[in-house]
């Protein structure tokens, strides 16, 4: 076997031993995507949380009360995503979050560090022109998931 087939062939096999690897995450207790995206993926031991607005699952139109109640609702949101896979808020290893306005950065924080008591995740803020649905902010994560404990 030559040397580029057999990097070919290796290389199909990692991808479809990922694609194998593959799990969609859904709950009723976030958002549904309107979009062509999941809520959520597992995908080799970790969970990629797509970015969040502050959308209600019950109504999804962004919640009222500006950037401090629509971070409440992004942060119930991602944590009831990150449940479903069966994986904490502690699991939680990096976060992306993304401003309209950079002055609400002190609000954004202290709410954000009510979900976390240590060993926080590692995390960047970038501020931004415009998000979807006129939001002020949007957070995605990417969690570790926890191996299966035997009993």
């Amino acid at each position: 076997m030559t040397k580029p087939l057999l990097t070919t062939l290796l290389a199909f096999l990692v991808s479809f031993a990922i694609a194998q690897n593959k799990e969609i995450v859904k709950t009723d207790k976030a958002p549904v995507p309107i979009a062509p995206y999941s809520q959520g993926v597992k995908a080799n031991g970790m969970l990629y949380v797509a970015g969040q607005i502050g959308l209600s699952p019950e109504n999804r139109k962004l919640v009222e009360g500006g950037v401090e109640a629509e971070t409440v609702q992004i942060m119930a949101n991602i944590k009831a995503i990150v449940e479903a896979a069966g994986a904490k808020m502690e699991d939680i290893v990096n976060t992306t979050i993304y401003m309209k306005d950079m002055g609400n950065f002190a609000k954004v924080n202290e709410l954000y560090g009510k979900y976390f008591t240590d060993n926080y995740p590692a995390r960047t803020t970038i501020g931004v022109a415009n998000l979807p649905g006129g939001a002020n902010i949007e957070m995605a994560v990417i969690a570790v998931l926890p191996k299966v404990r035997r009993k």
